[in-house]
């Protein structure tokens, strides 16, 4: 196995996580050290009263050329289109997508793709969980207050993503594989809000 500090950035570093979206976009920055994640910051870009499509997309652009210029990612990790949409859908998330990878490239951060499946089995260890679980693991696995979590899934999601990418960078895994989520809560108290 490969030693995990020649996987990692040097620290502090950054990943940007993004739920694309022409209706709504989460987005999720988690800042590593010592090969630990703290929350910066997780939000929504409201784009329901925007007309116009191409509006949207640049508003997402923006935004996105925004957080990068302010947290200086180290890494964009974007949701992948998934199937099982309308065409239209597809066309209009794959837009919003291909856009905030734009923003990203155009600041030279580098892009990963996650499926939808990936990032929900990577935290809760259920590729079928629903949203509310995902940021219920999300919310005690970086101790988030209450107070800070967000009625939009969005950001939860994009929380989810930006984790999901920590967790691939080689992040180490304990010799003993867990029983059960319980074992892994008792043997990670430091790291699970009770």
């Amino acid at each position: 196995m490969s030693d995990v500090k020649t996987l990692l950035p040097s620290d502090p570093f950054v990943i940007l996580g993004i739920d694309p979206g022409t209706t709504v976009m989460g987005y999720g920055l988690l800042e590593i050290a010592n090969r630990k994640p703290k929350l910066l910051a997780m939000g929504v870009l409201d784009l329901r009263k925007v007309p116009s499509h191409y509006d949207k997309l640049d508003r997402i652009f923006r935004r996105v050329l925004s957080l990068v210029d302010e947290y200086h990612p180290t890494v964009l990790s974007i949701e992948s289109p998934f199937y099982g949409k309308s065409v239209q859908s597809m066309l209009k998330l794959g837009r919003a997508q291909g856009v905030a990878m734009a923003a990203a490239v155009y600041r030279n951060v580098p892009v990963h793709e996650y499926a939808p499946l990936k990032v929900k089995m990577a935290i809760t260890g259920n590729g079928q969980a629903s949203k509310e679980q995902v940021a219920a693991m999300l919310q005690r696995m970086l101790h988030i207050p209450d107070e800070q979590m967000l009625p939009q899934m969005d950001a939860s999601d994009a929380v989810g993503l930006a984790y999901c990418h920590f967790l691939q960078m080689g992040r180490p895994v304990s010799e003993k594989p867990f029983k059960s989520w319980k074992d892994f809560v008792e043997k990670n108290a430091d790291r699970v809000k009770k």
